[in-house]
């Protein structure tokens, strides 16, 4: 198997979903009692070991849809497939959908029926304080590939567009923002920790020209005007609010010093234990490499081929191959 960029992230969020599904809504107390130190199987949902979540299924509907144009309209459908369990499912049907997800899908299913396109790109403008579960971050770093190269105004217009198709708070999608600005650092080629102060740096001068709400910097603090590091593991909160899920992840990356340690770090926080570690896992993908990864695990992922091969049709096509 071929290592690149796009192998990294994809099947590092892929791996750490996998991982972190037997264990999902297991308390942090739990976790503590009987902490995961490797994949295994069944569990919450009694899947086999290697089957990931909805978590990975949007994701690589995401990143299915970007093999051809970027198209809102496409990105939809592939959700409604997936939801439909025609598409990108470990096994033929859906087991884990979270509530604001399935309901933004019957939206989106009822604007395509109507051919009202349009409405796709005024979904960002509907979102309100209860829509800002993680279900956008989770499914987001596809999108990476096919806006590096813009602008962070651009980008986070784009990003917001995505985001709203599922989750339709400004404050979800600068979430979006954030991780995408980290990824984009590492494939760069800065160590994480630099990649990271780059990162905090931008976001906070993109505040400042885009006159970013004060109400809404404050939930930033520990992430952006604040070192994430400087915060306890016992301080962090791993449920399905997309603010617990990117400090968890950016300080699962951040203080520990492989692919493996900041897995099993985002799982045994306990709660949302494959989510937060499918968001891990694309930064620690992209920060270790796929040969950083535990060779038995990324060999127990089921469609592991499927997912290559989408991979690397992302990799030709987003990438110059002689480089």
């Amino acid at each position: 198997m071929k290592s690149n960029i796009i192998t990294n992230a994809i099947l590092g969020v892929v791996v750490g979903d996998a991982v972190g599904v037997p264990y999902e809504f297991k308390s942090a107390d739990e976790m503590k009692e009987n902490p995961c130190r490797d994949m295994i199987g069944y569990g919450t949902y009694n899947q086999p070991p290697g089957t990931w979540s909805d978590d990975s299924s949007l994701m690589l509907c995401l990143a299915d849809s970007l093999r051809g144009d970027y198209d809102l309209a496409d990105m939809a459908s592939k959700f409604i497939a997936w939801k439909a369990a025609e598409i990108w499912t470990p096994h033929g049907r859906v087991f884990d959908i979270g509530i604001t997800t399935s309901k933004a899908i019957e939206d989106l299913k009822n604007i395509l029926n109507r051919k009202d396109y349009e409405a796709l790109t005024l979904l960002k403008y509907s979102g309100d304080e209860y829509d800002n579960g993680n279900g956008s971050l989770m499914r987001i770093i596809p999108l990476l590939f096919y806006i590096k190269d813009f602008k962070i105004d651009k980008q986070f217009e784009i990003i917001k567009d995505v985001a709203a198709l599922t989750h339709r708070h400004i404050r979800g999608a600068m979430c979006c923002l954030i991780y995408l600005r980290l990824a984009q650092h590492l494939i760069e080629g800065l160590d994480k920790a630099m990649a990271y102060d780059k990162m905090r740096k931008e976001i906070l001068e993109f505040w400042e020209s885009m006159s970013f709400a004060e109400a809404e910097q404050k939930h930033f603090i520990k992430i952006i005007q604040n070192d994430i590091c400087e915060t306890a593991y016992e301080d962090l909160k791993s449920g399905g609010y997309v603010m617990e899920s990117i400090e968890a992840s950016l300080w699962c990356l951040m203080k520990t010093d492989s692919y493996k340690e900041a897995i099993l770090a985002a799982i045994n926080k306990g709660h949302d234990t494959d989510t937060t570690a499918a968001i891990t896992g694309g930064l620690a993908g992209l920060c270790y490499g796929l040969e950083n990864i535990p060779e038995h695990w990324v060999k127990q992922i089921v469609k592991l081929e499927e997912i290559t091969a989408l991979c690397d049709d992302l990799y030709n096509k987003y990438f110059d191959l002689n480089v």
